[in-house]
């Protein structure tokens, strides 16, 4: 099969503590209503910031490549490696 491109917006909240907690991610159609959709996430109320990524690879055997950081807005953590 052919390797597919995911785009995905994911907002951050801070937990009880003051860390940052990635909330509930957005699959997007495309890197440009990925980047639109992190932008309006890290504006909403409790929002500390948001990321745009993508990631790419085979989904019928489950492998992807690491996620490729599109763009962050906000108060994001520093290591996405997560992601």
């Amino acid at each position: 099969m052919t390797d597919v491109t995911y785009y995905v917006a994911l907002p951050f909240m801070q937990d009880d503590d003051g860390s940052p907690v990635a909330g509930s991610a957005e699959e997007c159609q495309s890197s440009a209503i990925a980047l639109r959709r992190a932008e309006t996430m890290s504006r909403m109320p409790g929002s500390i910031g948001a990321v745009a990524f993508s990631r790419t690879g085979d989904p019928a055997i489950g492998e992807f490549g690491d996620a490729k950081l599109l763009r962050a807005y906000g108060n994001v953590p520093e290591d996405l490696s997560a992601l």
